[in-house]
């Protein structure tokens, strides 16, 4: 195995850095501008990691990583701790969709009248106070949710019904 002492770094990095030169020229002639400078600054790179002293820290972090990757793959005891925590996620996402069934359950079975509707006196009577009573709105008609729709209405998609309740509170109020 090579030790970072025995490897002409200065030789290798000028060597990268201008067969990359050359093929930044190539595209540049071939792709433009903005490709032939990209492959310039990549082709940079190695020059600069040998001239800042970063090659040694580039070097232990890529054999530390190559030594990890080679005994994750040889031993049988990592590959037995990814296996436990695969089910572990496994078990984690079960649980979720465990969970959000029993609350979407338990909503359904909350009764829907238990809610009583909120009265808007605060708003009309801040209005009348204001001397503008003629600014009161009447509350918009309550619905609870699994609520049939009113016998006059067609069973269309979800958005008429939406536009039918506009339409009716804009005839109440005279417009249109």
């Amino acid at each position: 195995m090579l030790t970072y002492a025995q490897i002409p770094w200065l030789a290798l990095c000028a060597g990268l850095t201008g067969v990359g030169l050359v093929l930044s020229f190539l595209l540049l002639r071939r792709r433009g501008a903005a490709a032939g400078l990209r492959m310039a600054a990549w082709s940079l790179l190695p020059v600069a990691a040998y001239l800042t002293g970063a090659l040694p820290t580039l070097w232990q972090i890529g054999t530390a990583v190559t030594g990890f990757v080679a005994g994750l793959v040889l031993n049988p005891m990592v590959w037995a701790g990814v296996a436990v925590a695969g089910v572990s996620v496994v078990l984690f996402l079960v649980s979720g969709v465990l969970r959000a069934r029993r609350t979407a359950s338990a909503r359904k079975a909350a009764p829907a009248a238990s809610a009583a509707p909120a009265a808007p006196a605060a708003p009309a009577a801040a209005a009348v106070r204001q001397g503008r009573p003629n600014a009161v709105t009447q509350p918009l008609p309550q619905r609870t949710p699994g609520a049939s729709p009113k016998p006059g209405k067609s069973a269309g998609p979800a958005g008429d019904d939406d536009f039918s309740d506009i339409e009716a509170i804009l005839k109440r109020r005279g417009i249109g």
